[in-house]
């Protein structure tokens, strides 16, 4: 009796396939290692968007980044981007869409525009990289 495989219940793809998925998908995406690398390095030739809402962004925020909540993403808030600025836009983590969508519009405008994943949860929790703060006024 064959025991049921769950990996391989359907076959890999093959090397031409995987190899094509998978440049693309590092076409659209990155990670917070390498944009926190690259401002390290001050290598960053992108513009970093917060797409959470002001509020979140007020509290907390990945260092660089710019506020610009993806439901005010359109073609008057863009207009003062040259069309070749490339973005990298976030999120708070995995369970929200907020930068799919603001990567959906702003792909939409012309722009490059890549997601970075994990978001300002992971960017500030698991990796531990700097953010910016709202200072409580009472410890002012």
């Amino acid at each position: 009796m064959t025991q049921q495989t769950n990996v391989l219940a359907y076959a890999p793809a093959n090397s031409n396939t995987a190899n094509a998925y998978f440049t693309n998908k590092l076409a659209v995406e990155t990670d917070c290692s390498d944009v926190y690398a690259d401002i390290i390095a001050k290598t960053n030739d992108f513009i970093l968007l917060d797409t959470r809402s002001a509020e979140a962004f007020e509290k907390s925020h990945a260092v660089t980044a710019v506020s610009m909540p993806q439901s005010n993403i359109n073609k008057t808030t863009f207009s003062q981007y040259p069309k070749d600025t490339v973005f990298v836009v976030y999120c708070w983590g995995p369970g929200c869409n907020g930068a799919t969508k603001a990567a959906m519009k702003i792909s939409a405008l012309g722009f490059a525009v890549k997601e970075m994943i994990g978001g300002i949860h992971y960017w500030e929790y698991f990796e531990r990289y700097p953010v910016n703060r709202r200072v409580n006024e009472a410890q002012a």
